[in-house]
């Protein structure tokens, strides 16, 4: 495993971070304690320091797990949660960004994991209603009281969070260091505003789903029936798939670059996000599936694979994307001399 800085931070996480959200057995479809056991520590011996959960991940059992897997050495752990989320019942209050939520979720995280203080905590959906300066404030009110090191954000729109670390930053606040989004080969529309947002305020990526709910590994290759064993991916696969040719031509690709170059296709999908300076989620139920996301980090795409794999997966950027990069417009900008204005 190697080490790279998370965003504008001087904070060295590892290529790959570790998802638990299969950690505990609750929804029916996650990893008993002891596999659980076993994937931390074999991603802990493979260098891996970077460990992604959320407080309602198995109604709570992926946080409490970790508090005690990380016993003796949580120093050593870049713990990243979230708060936001809560499953319907009584109180309106339980969820959502506001700063009432923020508290009430930090502590009881704070008690599951058996730790004094959170490296990056994540508001996990923008719940659409809450101010971004609530927001903002809180979580600076919580890095200066130590239970936080440092803010990230999930699932919230590129204007949003532009919006957010410009209040921040302008009111001297904690800003968020951290985007984590669903980025695959299959899901490439974050392409549009959401990463060329992240790499101009400098937010390091971390993105959820990168085998696309499993639909990258090939196993539903030959359609939904091959879903029909798990209760959790059947439904999704349904939308997922469906007879989209798109996502077929993907899968396909990856299965060609995967024998061509003697790998895996989830290795071959999570090297291409790799490739993107991008650290993928890896998360898995069983340890064969983990070892197999593992071996990614070793995994070496040539530029004509890349250009494959590109090519199969575009998506169209729209406007005003397309229509700034046209070339009539990038003459008409630059009074004909684009080709010769250095970075035009």
């Amino acid at each position: 495993m190697r080490y790279r800085l998370l965003g504008n931070s001087g904070l060295r996480v590892s290529d790959l971070c570790l998802g638990t959200m299969t950690f505990g057995e609750e929804w029916g479809w996650g990893s008993a304690k002891d596999e659980s056991r076993k994937i931390y520590d074999r991603y802990r011996e493979a260098g891996g320091n970077f460990i992604d959960t959320a407080n309602v991940y198995t109604a709570g059992t992926s946080e409490t797990f970790l508090g005690e897997f990380m016993e003796g050495h949580r120093q050593e752990i870049v713990l990243a949660t979230k708060y936001t989320n809560a499953w319907p019942g009584r109180d309106p209050n339980a969820a959502g960004n506001h700063r009432k939520s923020m508290v009430q979720a930090v502590e009881a995280s704070l008690k599951r994991l058996r730790t004094d203080y959170i490296d990056l905590y994540l508001l996990h959906i923008w719940d659409r209603m809450t101010p971004v300066e609530e927001v903002m404030r809180a979580f600076d009110d919580l890095v200066r009281q130590g239970k936080v090191i440092y803010p990230a954000v999930s699932d919230m729109p590129a204007w949003l969070v532009a919006r957010a670390n410009t209040i921040a930053e302008l009111r001297g606040w904690s800003p968020f260091i951290n985007l984590q989004i669903e980025y695959s080969l299959v899901q490439r529309t974050v392409e549009r505003d959401l990463l060329p947002m992240a790499h101009a305020l400098g937010l390091g990526v971390t993105a959820w789903s990168p085998l696309a709910g499993g639909l990258l590994t090939g196993k539903y290759a030959k359609g939904l029936e091959a879903a029909g064993d798990s209760r959790f991916a059947a439904p999704m696969m349904k939308e997922r798939y469906s007879e989209d040719q798109r996502k077929a031509g993907i899968v396909s690709a990856v299965a060609q670059v995967a024998a061509d170059i003697g790998r895996s296709p989830a290795q071959v999908a999570l090297a291409w996000l790799l490739s993107q300076d991008v650290i993928p989620i890896i998360g898995a139920r069983r340890m064969s599936q983990f070892e197999d996301n593992l071996a990614a980090v070793t995994a070496t795409l040539s530029a004509e694979h890349l250009r494959q794999l590109e090519e199969v997966s575009r998506v169209e950027l729209g406007f005003p994307h397309d229509f700034v990069n046209s070339d009539f417009v990038k003459n008409l900008t630059t009074a004909g001399h684009h080709a010769a204005i250095a970075g035009a």
